[in-house]
């Protein structure tokens, strides 16, 4: 069955918004033993648009589509499948039941754009949307084109998810393969070319496996996939030792949640101190749920006077130390950790740029742990613009806390 994946939005052809809708989708497919064979991004335009739509009946059996649903003059998802397959739209009785029940429970009143997200093209099948107002679109063997089916969804991440979940998988399953398997091994502190020359001959032995590796600032997420669970436990047997300490973790999770689940299950709290990373290590900690079970809080200490008032460190320390070295931010782990009585504190100070004031040059980046056990620091170079230099410094400091977590625990 040939699947196709149509992404739709201006924004997603600018750099202001990335499209994870496909890669989530497709990653649910493998689930179902199911594959994409193209997937597109295009804009808002209308003969852009249509024009895909045309070529995509033409040649794919299941039509995925994310986003065009909403009430606004730039979305024409419905608008355009309905005109070339010449459909009515149809406003649906439930689906506007539904959006009015939406807006009740808020105390709001819809605007009169809104009821245009109900309309349905005759003959297809609304799909209900439990978190947002626009509904999507179940259409089978449109008349002229039999065995196709088209599925609109909103480009809601959240709102796509949950109506993929609960209403386009089930229906789906019948036409599944046999499931695609995945090995998920997350890894942190080795380069992705790094990593690809230490597992060349694991993956060269199990070379009838699918293999990926997918970099990000802050880690290198392996995947391997196969139909046979048997296939990637024997692979995940031969990696681990290849892997040693840098893997963070085996299946689902990142980083920060490795750190977390590590201080959880030993009854572990943490506190934070951060300067150059301005909030980014706080966030992605309690960007995880339940985050509150082993993190207690932090402090931004981006300037001195911060790190006087907050923490208790002296102008005259300061004035000795410098606001971004391994004293300083040794002081600032001891004292976050003194001032939440946490188990563990965590500090990261560096100089981000963009200029490089001060005696530490651009991209470098100071880390400290603080344990009931004592404190250890560590210096790293990290290279990128400035967000990169505070994603990857915050980056850093979750991983040194791993590594330094796995040594005292025993993990």
């Amino acid at each position: 069955m040939r699947i196709e994946c149509i992404a739709i939005g201006t924004e997603l052809l600018t750099t202001r918004r990335l499209d994870t809708n496909s890669v989530w989708l497709g990653e649910r497919l493998a689930d179902l033993g199911l594959a994409f064979h193209r997937k597109t991004a295009v804009g808002d335009d209308r003969a852009d648009l249509a024009a895909l739509i045309r070529e995509a009946l033409g040649r794919s059996d299941l039509i995925l589509t994310t986003g065009g649903l909403g009430p606004t003059f730039d979305d024409v998802t419905k608008e355009l499948f309905a005109e070339i397959l010449g459909a009515e739209l149809v406003e649906d009785a439930g689906a506007r039941a539904e959006m009015l029940a939406f807006y009740t429970a808020r105390n709001r009143v819809p605007a009169q754009s809104n009821f245009k997200q109900v309309l349905i093209p005759a003959g297809a099948e609304p799909l209900r949307n439990p978190v947002g107002t626009a509904p999507g679109v179940w259409w089978q063997d449109p008349t002229g084109h039999p065995g196709v089916r088209i599925v609109m969804m909103p480009g809601v991440p959240r709102e796509m998810n949950r109506m993929w979940e609960e209403q386009v998988e089930p229906r789906l399953r019948s036409l599944a393969g046999e499931p695609t398997h995945t090995l998920r091994l997350v890894v942190a502190g080795v380069p992705e070319s790094t990593l690809d020359e230490r597992i060349r001959e694991v993956r060269e032995r199990h070379g009838h496996l699918d293999w990926s590796i997918l970099a990000s600032l802050t880690q290198v997420e392996l995947l391997v996939r196969s139909d046979d669970p048997g296939s990637l436990e024997a692979v995940a047997a031969d990696l681990r030792p290849v892997l040693g300490d840098d893997l963070v973790s085996v299946g689902q999770g990142n980083l920060e949640e490795a750190v977390l689940r590590r201080l959880e299950a030993r009854g572990h709290s943490l506190a934070v101190a951060e300067s150059m990373t301005g909030g980014l290590l706080s966030a992605r900690l309690t960007a995880i749920p339940g985050a509150s079970r082993a993190f207690l809080g932090g402090a931004t200490v981006y300037t001195e006077g911060a790190k006087s008032a907050l923490l208790g460190l002296s102008e005259a320390f300061l004035a000795e130390h410098g606001t971004v070295s391994a004293a300083t931010t040794t002081a600032l782990a001891e004292a976050v950790r003194a001032k939440l009585g946490a188990t563990w504190g965590l500090a990261v100070t560096g100089n981000a740029g963009p200029t490089a004031e001060g005696p530490a040059p651009l991209g470098t980046v100071f880390l400290a742990v603080a344990s009931p056990g004592g404190t250890i620091s560590a210096r790293r170079t990290i290279h990128g613009d400035r967000s990169d230099v505070q994603l990857r410094g915050s980056g850093a400091a979750l991983d040194f806390l791993r590594r330094q977590l796995d040594l005292v625990l025993n993990y």
